[in-house]
């Protein structure tokens, strides 16, 4: 049974100041539980319909009803389970290797989708600017499928951090040279900007390096790629020849 405290408790983690005071995040549905389950993250309480999980702790189990459930899921048709975990303290990000940089990106969604990215392309490490959507939102932490198990997201000063960097920096910008006739590195940063607006003029300033994914359409009037789209392509092309 869930007490109306628990309830309040859990509800409240769907804020981000409440994530931050009480450092934790809340993760929904067999899958992503599972995944985060068999990751580094501190398991704090687990709430399911059903006994779909072994070998986790008598006192860190509830199970609960489907109507329990839907008290406590930010979720439409909640999953049959919701686990609250630990908010881990942020691990440094080393000079060396491929890392994706957010500027002020505000879709969890895109967010997420990024995250998956990097964990599909062997992408460790992740750079937000102090701007960008909490990770631990729960459309964020839903999107990554689990992926947030494996990539380091940590949220900084953006400016600071690229201009202490000695790695490259590539930035991403529709008058930028053709990624496809550029041979990427294995070492950099590549940034990616806000949905609406881009990469701000002061990221802009840092990068070393302005590539672009040319338009092929005949009529080339689309403005832009949604971000998430774009961290795909460019992504594959720094990997291709590995």
């Amino acid at each position: 049974m869930v007490s109306k405290n628990q309830i309040k408790t859990i509800t409240g983690l769907q804020q981000k100041k409440f994530r931050k005071q009480d450092k934790l995040f809340f993760a929904e549905g067999i899958k992503v539980v599972q995944e985060l389950l068999n990751s580094n993250f501190e398991l704090h309480h687990l709430y399911t319909t059903d006994a779909f999980f072994k070998g986790i702790a008598a006192d860190k189990v509830t199970l609960i009803t489907p109507d329990e459930l839907k008290k406590i899921s930010a979720l439409t048709t909640p999953q049959a389970c919701l686990a609250l975990f630990t908010i881990p303290d942020e691990k440094p990000v080393p000079d060396t290797g491929l890392i994706v940089a957010l500027d002020d990106v505000r879709d969890p969604g895109n967010l997420g989708t990024i995250i998956r990215l990097c964990d599909w392309f062997g992408i460790s490490h992740l750079v937000c600017s102090l701007q960008c959507v909490d990770s631990y939102n729960p459309k964020v932490v839903q999107a990554t499928m689990g992926s947030l198990a494996r990539v380091n997201v940590i949220y900084t000063d953006l400016q600071e951090y690229l201009a202490k960097t000695k790695l490259p920096v590539y930035g991403t910008f529709m008058d930028g040279t053709n990624i496809y006739k550029e041979a990427m590195p294995q070492n950099g940063i590549i940034i990616m900007g806000n949905e609406a607006n881009g990469i701000s003029a002061e990221a802009e300033a840092l990068a070393t390096h302005r590539i672009a994914i040319p338009r092929f359409g005949n009529l080339q009037q689309t403005e832009s790629l949604n971000v998430a789209t774009a961290a795909a392509i460019i992504l594959s092309e720094f990997r291709r020849n590995v």
